[in-house]
């Protein structure tokens, strides 16, 4: 029997009908699968995750999360009814709103497809969309990513961003192929002037070769013209969001790591998505292609001399502590991050000269979480035990510090105090200005969908009719109705 063994029943969808069906998550060996059962189109068996014990590790952090007060009431059964349901365990921690279906490109890998019918909700609609999301309770949606289709093809974006800024979103996104950012830097100006706070710039890679196969052109030289932009206009929080798959651009991720490293007056991160099958690529290919999160860690061992390493990695939910402490700091309802522990994984990294150095090589991060997670759990919400909580904080903080290996411009322990303190954008914005964010986002699809995973999900699409759908509900289920509903065939729209 192998020493980590792992098994557990859950729900998924039949990949064919999508109808709910009972499924078994099991390790076999080092890898874990999903098999599943419909009675009427047969037996499916899919791969989660290759190394179990890295699994059985991410999955000891699944925290429930508080949902959402006064959720929509439920009818027919997740995750068909959507909007969102009594189930869901998590708050909104990212509101993504379409603002169109068109696109300047055609990918294969791209989750929308405009089709014969244009999506476009008017600035009255989004404004309402953005207004259901900020009337979230206990906790307002924080954050608004502007997505589509290609969201800068509308020449309105700069007003849209303006009003979400006004609306009170911490952060304002853009999610975009870059191509009319490349074009023109008033473009680029105008946004970061309109309020917007980040870029999630599709980026496959550092040489023509995986825009070729999955774009169908050579688009390096316009992501690197829209940096140029970027830099010129001030604007300082790029994303590079890899699409990843086998065979396209796995040899890559540590050429694209490099890459943004060298690049850090401009580049904050990097989001590498391995490819979810749900949008016009052919599912046949997924066995070849599909690349999961423990893929993306061995790749970057390798291809980066275990300069980064799997154990540099947490999954999202490791930070909820830090949510709780900043709570009961500012006596304020805060998002907690409370995702399903295989659906995300970050680590941060210094730079130091050449060289990439995890914060996790000279901060004891779980000593300092289980210490943050103890005192608060304690806390009894009155000043002195407020006192007396940051007092033993304070005292402890330096054992969790490793100051012989913490470079040398780098005051951690101010940083840190920052954070816990307020949990402020101007103590984490300092706290990022000095380091690289990499994470992973692995979206379900039809093949490996697990409802538990589904119903604590913190990346919600808003909708013009006033729903509010976990993403990998929307995109596999939902996508199709609400912009049927919602849009005006092609020829119509061209005369608007």
């Amino acid at each position: 029997m192998h020493p980590t063994n792992f098994e557990k029943t859950a729900f998924s969808l039949c990949p064919i009908c999508l109808k709910v069906v009972p499924a078994r998550i099991f390790n076999d060996g080092d890898d874990v699968f999903m098999e599943k059962r419909c009675e009427e189109d047969g037996d499916f068996r899919e791969l989660l995750w290759h190394d179990v014990s890295l699994y059985k590790r991410f999955y000891s952090y699944l925290s429930d999360g508080q949902g959402l007060k006064d959720p929509l009431a439920e009818r027919t059964g997740c995750p068909y009814d959507c909007g969102i349901c009594s189930h869901h365990k998590t708050s909104t921690l990212l509101g993504n709103i379409d603002v169109t279906n068109r696109c300047n490109m055609a990918c294969p890998v791209c989750f929308a497809d405009a089709g014969g019918r244009v999506y476009e909700p008017s600035i009255d609609q989004i404004k309402a969309m953005m207004q259901n999301l900020r009337s979230e309770e206990p906790v307002p949606c924080p954050a608004v990513q502007f997505s589509g289709g290609e969201p800068t093809i509308r020449d309105d974006l700069p007003q849209i961003i303006a009003l979400a800024k006004a609306m009170g979103f911490a952060q304002v996104q853009v999610a975009t192929n870059g191509l009319r950012l490349a074009e023109s830097i008033d473009l680029c100006r105008d946004l970061m002037d309109r309020g917007l706070s980040t870029v999630y710039l599709q980026f496959d890679g550092v040489t023509p070769e995986p825009y070729l196969i999955n774009r169908g052109r050579d688009l390096l030289p316009v992501k690197l013209r829209a940096l140029e932009n970027f830099r010129t206009v001030g604007l300082r929080s790029a994303v590079l969001v890899p699409t990843l798959a086998r065979g396209v651009n796995d040899q890559q991720v540590g050429g694209i790591v490099r890459f943004a490293a060298k690049n850090m007056d401009v580049i904050r991160g990097v989001n590498f998505q391995p490819v979810s099958f749900v949008g016009r690529i052919d599912a046949l290919e997924r066995a070849k292609r599909r690349v999961t999160i423990p893929d993306l860690f061995a790749l970057l061992e390798e291809q980066m001399d275990n300069e980064i390493t799997r154990e540099d990695f947490y999954p999202v939910p490791f930070v909820v502590p830090i949510s709780q402490i900043i709570a009961a700091q500012t006596e304020e309802a805060r998002p907690t991050f409370t995702i399903h522990p295989c659906c995300g994984a970050a680590t941060y990294v210094y730079k130091l000269d050449d060289h990439l150095i995890p914060i996790t090589r000279f901060i004891d991060v779980e000593g300092l979480l289980e210490t943050i997670k103890r005192e608060v759990e304690n806390y009894d919400g009155s000043s002195l035990g407020k006192i007396r909580m940051n007092g033993v904080i304070l005292k402890d903080l330096h054992k969790f510090v490793d100051e012989t290996k913490v470079p040398r411009d780098l005051n951690i322990a101010r940083l840190l105090l920052g954070v816990l303190r307020s949990g402020t954008h101007e103590s984490l914005a300092d706290f990022h200005a000095k380091t690289l964010f990499l994470g992973a986002m692995h979206f379900q699809d039809p093949y490996n969908i697990e409802l538990d995973r589904l119903q604590r999900c913190g990346i919600h699409y808003a909708t013009p009719d006033g729903r509010i759908i976990p993403f990998c509900a929307y995109n596999t289920l939902h996508r199709q109705a609400v912009e049927k509903k919602f849009s005006v065939p092609r020829t119509d729209a061209t005369k608007q």
